[in-house]
Protein backbone atom coordinates (compact mmCIF):
# COMPACT_ATOMS: atom_id res chain seq x y z
CA UNK A 1 0.00 0.00 0.00
CA UNK A 2 1.06 3.70 -0.42
CA UNK A 3 0.94 6.92 1.53
CA UNK A 4 -2.70 7.54 2.19
CA UNK A 5 -3.62 3.40 2.77
CA UNK A 6 -1.02 3.57 5.50
CA UNK A 7 -2.01 6.60 7.44
CA UNK A 8 -5.14 5.29 7.32
CA UNK A 9 -4.63 1.95 8.82
CA UNK A 10 -2.62 3.37 11.57
CA UNK A 11 -6.32 4.18 13.11
CA UNK A 12 -5.51 7.24 14.81
CA UNK A 13 -2.76 6.57 16.98
CA UNK A 14 -0.20 9.51 16.20
CA UNK A 15 2.78 7.51 17.45
CA UNK A 16 1.60 4.45 15.17
CA UNK A 17 0.94 6.82 11.88
CA UNK A 18 4.34 7.87 11.87
CA UNK A 19 6.11 5.06 12.20
CA UNK A 20 3.64 3.58 9.57
CA UNK A 21 4.40 6.44 7.16
CA UNK A 22 8.47 6.68 7.84
CA UNK A 23 8.91 2.80 7.99
CA UNK A 24 10.35 2.45 4.15
CA UNK A 25 13.28 4.54 5.24
CA UNK A 26 14.14 3.52 8.72
CA UNK A 27 16.20 0.25 8.26
CA UNK A 28 16.93 -2.98 10.20
CA UNK A 29 18.03 -2.16 13.95
CA UNK A 30 17.38 1.30 13.85
CA UNK A 31 13.84 1.25 13.89
CA UNK A 32 15.28 0.40 18.15
CA UNK A 33 16.00 4.20 18.44
CA UNK A 34 12.70 4.57 17.91
CA UNK A 35 9.99 4.98 20.98
CA UNK A 36 7.75 1.84 21.57
CA UNK A 37 4.28 3.28 19.60
CA UNK A 38 6.66 4.31 16.60
CA UNK A 39 8.27 1.18 16.30
CA UNK A 40 4.70 -0.37 16.73
CA UNK A 41 3.47 2.02 13.40
CA UNK A 42 7.24 0.75 11.50
CA UNK A 43 6.21 -3.47 12.40
CA UNK A 44 2.32 -2.42 11.24
CA UNK A 45 3.84 -0.87 7.94
CA UNK A 46 5.89 -3.94 7.10
CA UNK A 47 2.96 -6.63 7.89
CA UNK A 48 0.56 -4.62 5.75
CA UNK A 49 3.44 -4.08 2.69
CA UNK A 50 3.76 -8.43 3.27
CA UNK A 51 -0.17 -9.13 3.52
CA UNK A 52 -0.45 -6.53 0.68
CA UNK A 53 2.06 -8.24 -1.65
CA UNK A 54 0.90 -11.93 -0.86
CA UNK A 55 -3.07 -11.07 -1.45
CA UNK A 56 -4.67 -13.14 -4.28
CA UNK A 57 -6.46 -9.94 -5.48
CA UNK A 58 -2.62 -7.85 -5.94
CA UNK A 59 -1.08 -10.75 -7.72
CA UNK A 60 -3.69 -10.57 -9.92
CA UNK A 61 -4.10 -6.87 -10.20
CA UNK A 62 -0.42 -6.72 -10.51
CA UNK A 63 -0.63 -8.09 -14.07
CA UNK A 64 -2.16 -5.61 -15.48
CA UNK A 65 1.46 -3.53 -15.33
CA UNK A 66 4.27 -6.94 -15.58
CA UNK A 67 4.31 -6.44 -19.19
CA UNK A 68 5.74 -3.26 -18.73
CA UNK A 69 7.25 -2.80 -15.90
CA UNK A 70 8.01 -6.48 -13.94
CA UNK A 71 9.33 -6.02 -10.86
CA UNK A 72 8.03 -2.93 -10.10
CA UNK A 73 4.40 -3.35 -11.32
CA UNK A 74 3.85 -4.02 -7.31
CA UNK A 75 5.04 -0.56 -6.71
CA UNK A 76 2.58 0.69 -9.29
CA UNK A 77 -0.26 -1.47 -7.89
CA UNK A 78 0.22 0.96 -4.40
CA UNK A 79 -0.69 3.92 -5.87
CA UNK A 80 -3.41 2.23 -7.56
CA UNK A 81 -4.65 1.25 -4.02
CA UNK A 82 -4.50 4.29 -3.00
CA UNK A 83 -6.67 5.93 -5.77
CA UNK A 84 -9.36 3.81 -5.13
CA UNK A 85 -9.17 4.19 -0.87
CA UNK A 86 -9.70 8.21 -1.72
CA UNK A 87 -12.70 7.63 -3.87
CA UNK A 88 -14.23 4.90 -1.12
CA UNK A 89 -17.07 6.51 0.03
CA UNK A 90 -17.35 3.91 2.87
CA UNK A 91 -14.20 5.19 4.30
CA UNK A 92 -14.24 8.54 3.31
CA UNK A 93 -17.39 10.46 2.97
CA UNK A 94 -18.24 13.91 1.43
CA UNK A 95 -15.04 16.10 3.13
CA UNK A 96 -13.73 13.44 5.17
CA UNK A 97 -10.65 12.94 3.16
CA UNK A 98 -9.49 16.55 2.80
CA UNK A 99 -9.89 16.48 6.69
CA UNK A 100 -7.91 13.63 7.20
CA UNK A 101 -4.97 14.50 4.96
CA UNK A 102 -4.84 18.08 6.67
CA UNK A 103 -4.76 16.28 10.19
CA UNK A 104 -2.25 13.78 9.07
CA UNK A 105 -0.22 16.60 7.47
CA UNK A 106 -0.08 18.07 11.46
CA UNK A 107 0.72 15.22 12.91
CA UNK A 108 3.29 14.55 11.14
CA UNK A 109 4.44 18.14 11.70
CA UNK A 110 4.39 17.96 15.33
CA UNK A 111 6.51 14.81 15.53
CA UNK A 112 8.88 16.12 13.16
CA UNK A 113 11.74 15.10 15.49
CA UNK A 114 11.05 11.57 14.71
CA UNK A 115 11.21 11.91 10.46
CA UNK A 116 13.95 10.45 9.02
CA UNK A 117 15.88 13.49 7.03
CA UNK A 118 14.68 11.35 3.39
CA UNK A 119 11.13 11.36 4.77
CA UNK A 120 11.59 14.56 5.74
CA UNK A 121 12.49 16.20 2.35
CA UNK A 122 9.49 13.93 0.78
CA UNK A 123 7.18 15.06 3.48
CA UNK A 124 7.89 18.83 2.77
CA UNK A 125 6.33 17.95 -0.78
CA UNK A 126 3.51 15.92 0.36
CA UNK A 127 2.24 18.22 2.33
CA UNK A 128 2.66 21.50 -0.13
CA UNK A 129 0.81 19.87 -2.97
CA UNK A 130 -1.58 17.66 -0.77
CA UNK A 131 -0.35 14.48 -2.31
CA UNK A 132 -3.22 12.64 0.38
CA UNK A 133 -6.00 14.58 -0.49
CA UNK A 134 -5.34 14.42 -4.51
CA UNK A 135 -4.89 10.61 -4.76
CA UNK A 136 -8.42 10.78 -5.76
CA UNK A 137 -7.99 12.55 -9.20
CA UNK A 138 -6.14 10.63 -12.26
CA UNK A 139 -3.79 12.95 -12.28
CA UNK A 140 -2.45 12.44 -8.75
CA UNK A 141 -1.77 9.17 -9.26
CA UNK A 142 0.13 10.31 -12.41
CA UNK A 143 2.75 12.37 -10.60
CA UNK A 144 2.93 8.97 -8.06
CA UNK A 145 3.93 7.35 -11.09
CA UNK A 146 5.99 9.98 -12.15
CA UNK A 147 7.69 10.17 -9.10
CA UNK A 148 8.18 6.05 -9.07
CA UNK A 149 10.17 6.11 -12.26
CA UNK A 150 11.54 8.80 -11.68
CA UNK A 151 13.60 6.73 -8.40
CA UNK A 152 13.67 3.42 -10.28
CA UNK A 153 17.02 2.57 -11.71
CA UNK A 154 15.85 1.00 -14.69
CA UNK A 155 12.27 2.56 -15.55
CA UNK A 156 12.33 5.92 -17.98
CA UNK A 157 7.96 6.65 -18.64
CA UNK A 158 5.10 6.47 -16.75
CA UNK A 159 2.79 7.29 -20.02
CA UNK A 160 2.23 3.36 -20.25
CA UNK A 161 1.01 2.87 -16.99
CA UNK A 162 -1.38 6.02 -17.26
CA UNK A 163 -3.10 4.37 -20.17
CA UNK A 164 -3.06 0.82 -18.67
CA UNK A 165 -4.31 2.21 -15.55
CA UNK A 166 -7.47 4.00 -17.86
CA UNK A 167 -7.75 1.13 -19.50
CA UNK A 168 -8.12 -1.66 -16.50
CA UNK A 169 -9.86 0.59 -14.07
CA UNK A 170 -12.62 -1.52 -13.73
CA UNK A 171 -10.70 -4.38 -13.05
CA UNK A 172 -8.24 -2.93 -10.53
CA UNK A 173 -11.34 -1.56 -8.93
CA UNK A 174 -12.43 -5.12 -8.54
CA UNK A 175 -9.33 -6.09 -7.40
CA UNK A 176 -9.16 -3.10 -4.60
CA UNK A 177 -12.59 -4.03 -2.90
CA UNK A 178 -11.86 -7.64 -2.97
CA UNK A 179 -7.93 -6.66 -1.03
CA UNK A 180 -9.43 -4.30 0.86
CA UNK A 181 -12.27 -6.59 2.20
CA UNK A 182 -9.43 -8.63 3.75
CA UNK A 183 -6.56 -5.90 4.96
CA UNK A 184 -8.70 -3.80 6.85
CA UNK A 185 -9.53 -6.04 9.27
CA UNK A 186 -6.19 -7.69 9.11
CA UNK A 187 -4.30 -4.12 9.87
CA UNK A 188 -7.04 -3.52 12.49
CA UNK A 189 -6.12 -7.07 14.70
CA UNK A 190 -2.41 -6.90 14.11
CA UNK A 191 -2.59 -2.79 15.25
CA UNK A 192 -4.35 -4.31 18.42
CA UNK A 193 -2.04 -6.86 19.05
CA UNK A 194 0.87 -4.70 18.80
CA UNK A 195 -0.73 -2.12 21.02
CA UNK A 196 -0.83 -4.81 23.54
CA UNK A 197 3.01 -5.77 23.49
Amino acid sequence: MNFLAHAYLSFGNEDVLVGNMISDFVKGSRQLNYPPGVRAGIRLHREIDTFTDAHPATIAAKQVFRSDYRLYSGAFMDVVYDYFLANDAAEFPQGALEAFARNTYHTLGTHAEWLPEPFRQLFHYMKQQNWLYHYREPWGIYKSFGGLVRRAKYLNDSRPAEKLFEANIERLGQSYRLFWADLKPFAAEKFKQLMIK
